[in-house]
């Protein structure tokens, strides 16, 4: 049996509950999220249409000038799949802008503030629609560290967080999520020709079978490597979830009183009104 095989059905209720949950319990009615033309956004798109109903979900569709214009299309036939609101804004005139001054930057500097761009107009846009911003990062990402803090890593809420890469391809197929998104090669869409897998030396399907191992049932390094994985692989991916921790958790805050908010305040109260 696989062990990353889910339960679609089962899944898709968990997820769209929580959805609503985490919006209306802080009073929310609205979400706002980046589609990117992606499978891990349209798999948030459609769980948030069905959660809220379409017409309380905003998605914002930010391309840069080398952005494919397959990427775009895509995203649009989410937005008509769904039914939700749409608005698209180029970001190409603020990043030019501020890498004129740096016209040397590294392709790692100008992805990593295109994210970050397209996170505060998604935050500006919460701001309009009064709506929460949703994540849309998967859990291969999220332990990888592959992905910007504050940028695309940032959100509100994340329905997909702990769904691996390999169950997001799962569960997009019972979403009904059109199976171009679904079979196109992953990428962050960052620069021309760039994919995921390329970038990280891997493929989705053979890392998120360590990470399982290594990170839910917490197999040692023997084990491991007793189960068939190499030990220069189980040694670079564990450098890469150690190494990124500090994007999964909020800033470090010096500790000079009784209650920390990082350590000693850190659950959800219901205080009197």
């Amino acid at each position: 049996m696989n062990a990353l095989k889910i339960n679609t059905d089962l899944t898709r209720r968990i997820l769209v509950e929580f959805i609503r949950n985490e919006v209306e319990r802080v009073g929310f009615s609205n979400v706002v999220l980046g589609l990117s033309g992606g499978i891990d956004s349209a798999v948030s798109a459609f769980l948030a249409a069905e959660a809220l109903s379409p017409e309380h979900v905003w998605a914002i569709l930010m391309p840069y000038k080398s952005s494919s214009p397959q990427s775009i299309a895509d995203a649009e036939e989410v937005v008509k799949a769904t039914g939700i609101h749409s608005t698209l804004i180029e970001i190409t005139p603020m990043i030019d802008a501020y890498f004129e001054r740096y016209p040397d930057a590294s392709r790692l500097r100008r992805g990593n503030k295109m994210a970050r761009e397209r996170m505060t107009i998604l935050y500006d846009h919460s701001s309009l629609y009064r709506a929460l911003v949703l994540g849309t990062s998967n859990k291969t990402e999220l332990l990888l560290g592959y992905g910007t803090i504050f940028g695309d890593m940032a959100s509100s809420i994340n329905p997909i967080g702990d769904l691996y890469k390999t169950q997001i391809w799962q569960l997009a197929e019972a979403l009904g999520v059109p199976k171009q998104i679904i079979e196109k090669k992953p990428s962050a869409d960052l620069w021309t020709g760039q994919t995921d897998e390329e970038e990280l030396g891997f493929t989705y399907e053979d890392v998120d079978t360590l990470l399982y191992y290594m990170v839910d049932r917490r197999y040692s390094r023997e084990e491991l490597i007793d189960l068939g994985f190499k030990d220069t692989f189980v040694d670079r991916v564990r450098k890469m979830v150690v190494s990124s921790q500090y994007k999964r958790r909020l800033p470090v805050i010096a500790k000079v009183s009784y209650r920390t908010i990082d350590r000693d305040f850190r659950y959800a109260r219901d205080w009197e009104t």
